[in-house]
């Protein structure tokens, strides 16, 4: 992976060939290099609170070695998503399988220029050991870190692409790039990522792009253009500023008493489209519930639904946006 600052060339059917994607492991790993850049916390301090004392016991110094800013990120630890339904233990099965020389050679340019460290000399040394004990760390980091809130974070990431696909259908390629992310820009067929740690320019050459939302990446906008990966840009997904709010904090008390507690948090909480499973993990009650609750909201008009990958997405209509006190 590349830092901000790239730039590519690109035609009319590398368009044809952009695509959405996320990926779990992308967000672990991500979420690693968070607890060492204390800049980033702002977004995710109920989340680093619930997850200190777990975390603390992790040692990640061999992955954070490999994170240097403004400098290259082995691609092996986060390969390329196929699609937005990639699971980790696919992704993780695909680390494992790692090559040991790509996988040498990917630690050797991470390392490059930097003094000599031993925990570097080792995985240089050792690149079979390298990539069991990467893999083996960034499982325990899943585990421990974005697991037990995978369901609310992948209702924030599918939500994100479910309103770009559609803003991609009502406002074209062009103007949906500035809409993800002020850095981006796409003027006579070159994407310019906009950075402060140079810049970098690829030529698509018709592999097309991926686009692809994170929720720890904030606040840059970052790139991969190097083999295995497809041209991509990981961006900030849209709301994660209430990605840990409680919905009942959003929940206006007259409305409560209108709708009831639960259902009135139900309608709140759809900041984003979200689906039953996430919208119970998020606010603590049974999918029955949830799913109860949904149904009524969309019968009453206040909500819409529709099919995305394997779940059904709701998302407020305009009726349900000004009964939640939300701005259309």
């Amino acid at each position: 992976m590349c830092p901000p600052g790239w730039w590519c060339r690109s035609a009319w059917h590398d368009l044809l060939r952009c695509r959405f994607a996320l990926s779990p492991l992308w967000e672990t790993q991500a979420a690693v290099r968070l607890l060492a850049r204390p800049g980033a916390h702002g977004h995710h301090l109920p989340w680093l609170r619930r997850i200190r004392e777990d975390a603390a016991a992790l040692d990640f110094t061999p992955l954070w070695l490999l994170m240097p800013d403004g400098g290259h990120n082995p691609d092996f630890i986060c390969p390329p998503p196929v699609g937005p339904t990639t699971t980790f233990e696919e992704e993780i099965d695909g680390v494992r399988g790692t090559d040991p020389l790509v996988a040498r050679e990917d630690i050797a340019l991470a390392l490059a220029g930097r003094p000599d460290r031993p925990a570097g000399e080792r995985m240089l040394a050792d690149p079979v050991r390298a990539v069991r004990e990467l893999a083996d760390l960034l499982e325990r980091a899943w585990r421990v870190m974005v697991e037990p809130h995978w369901p609310r974070l992948r209702s924030l990431l599918e939500a994100d692409i479910a309103y770009h696909s559609r803003r991609l259908a009502e406002v074209g390629f062009e103007r949906l790039l500035g809409e993800i992310s002020p850095r981006l820009r796409w003027t006579d067929s070159t994407l310019t990522v906009a950075g402060t740690r140079g810049n970098h320019t690829r030529v698509l050459g018709g592999q097309g792009l991926v686009l692809m939302p994170s929720a720890f990446v904030w606040p840059d906008v970052v790139g991969g253009h190097e083999p295995p990966w497809q041209p991509a840009v990981i961006y900030p997904a849209r709301g994660i500023g209430g990605l840990w709010t409680p919905a009942g904090d959003r929940t206006p008390d007259a409305l409560a008493r209108l709708l009831g507690r639960a259902r009135a948090d139900v309608l709140c909480a759809l900041d984003e489209p979200a689906g039953t499973s996430a919208l119970a993990h998020r606010l603590a009650l049974a999918p029955s519930s949830v799913s109860a609750h949904l149904s009524v909201l969309r019968a009453a008009g206040l909500l819409t639904s529709r099919r995305y990958g394997h779940q059904v997405l709701y998302e407020r209509t305009p009726l349900g946006i000004a009964l939640a006190g939300q701005e259309a």
